[in-house]
């Protein structure tokens, strides 16, 4: 046997002759004449080593060896049929592998709807998910081990360096333990009633522009946040509360965890001397990316999101 290369043109002569068993028949359906293609099967045996055919003057037929090739010849063929369309898809976005990292907030929101939809719209590309708090996710980023993510924020908040789209926007509700008082009114609670609660809160490094926000609302007040207990994730921080612990600000769309021992209070808007605007903080969620990647997926999913993306609902 040599170890010449085997262009696919001699497989698919192999392959015309196998299912014609007749050289003149198989000739015709390649567009060539007999004795070429006779000299081809001849060579592509020499180059195997072993007979393909059992030629008579009244019969082709295939050897074992050639019953054994067939099928797996034909699957090459196939395959090799494959690759431009694949290449092009690839090009397109609608094959390949996007890593997407989100915040745990986005899960109890957009995200199973988002990823089940996005699948079924192209349902060869990968899609990695993973979960990482803000902080996490400026550093992959860094490190080129994502090319998008949902990240929790203020308004108005702007990585450096990267792009971003604002694809959800919903008020911050108050997570209260079940025994506290405010939490056994019908009433909304002030601004004014909540100042002094123990707080159970996200680290700032996770997302600095939220936690600003909400020290803000108490400093607006003349007052600083008595922080009580901190945690990375907002099923965290509404255990730690129904344990007693503190109050927390959550995104409206954590209140779908539903922790025995939790009560959601929206605040009152106006009380204190307070207006709804400074008595609502409001979060956003944003699709974050880096302009300058290369993957062509990820342009298919900015074009996803943007399609999708909701308005405020403070």
């Amino acid at each position: 046997m040599n170890n010449l290369p085997i262009e696919l043109r001699s497989w698919r002569q192999f392959v015309a002759v196998a299912q014609h068993l007749h050289f003149g028949h198989a000739a015709t359906a390649l567009n060539m004449t007999q004795p070429p293609l006779t000299q081809a099967i001849a060579k592509l045996e020499g180059v195997l080593g072993v007979r393909l055919f059992d030629r008579s003057k009244r019969r082709v037929q295939l050897t074992v060896a050639g019953a054994a090739l067939l099928p797996e010849v034909v699957q090459l063929l196939e395959r090799a049929q494959s690759l431009g369309p694949l290449a092009r898809a690839a090009a397109d976005g609608q094959r390949g592998r996007l890593r997407l990292a989100f915040v745990s907030t986005v899960g109890y929101g957009l995200l199973p709807q988002w990823v089940r939809a996005f699948r079924s719209s192209l349902p060869f590309l990968q899609l990695d998910l993973i979960e990482a708090t803000g902080d996490v996710q400026l550093e992959a980023f860094e490190r080129g081990d994502i090319d998008a993510g949902f990240m929790l924020h203020a308004p108005g908040f702007a990585p450096a360096g990267l792009d971003r789209l604002a694809v959800a926007s919903e008020p911050m509700l108050l997570a209260l333990p079940e025994q506290h008082p405010l939490a056994k009114r019908a009433r909304a609670p002030s601004l004014e009633e909540v100042l002094d609660a123990a707080l159970v809160v996200f680290p700032r490094k996770i997302a600095p522009s939220l936690f600003d926000a909400i020290e803000g609302l108490y400093r607006s007040a003349g007052r600083v946040p008595l922080i009580a207990q901190q945690a990375n994730q907002m099923q965290t921080i509404v255990n730690l509360v129904s344990a007693g612990l503190g109050v927390a600000w959550v995104p409206q769309s954590v209140t779908q965890f539903q922790r025995p021992g939790v009560v959601y209070r929206s605040l009152r808007p106006g009380a204190a001397g307070t207006t709804r605007q400074a008595s609502c903080i409001l979060c956003e969620t944003s699709l974050v990316w880096n302009p300058r990647a290369l993957n062509p997926a990820l342009g298919q999913f900015v074009t996803f999101a943007t399609d999708r993306a909701q308005s405020p609902i403070c």
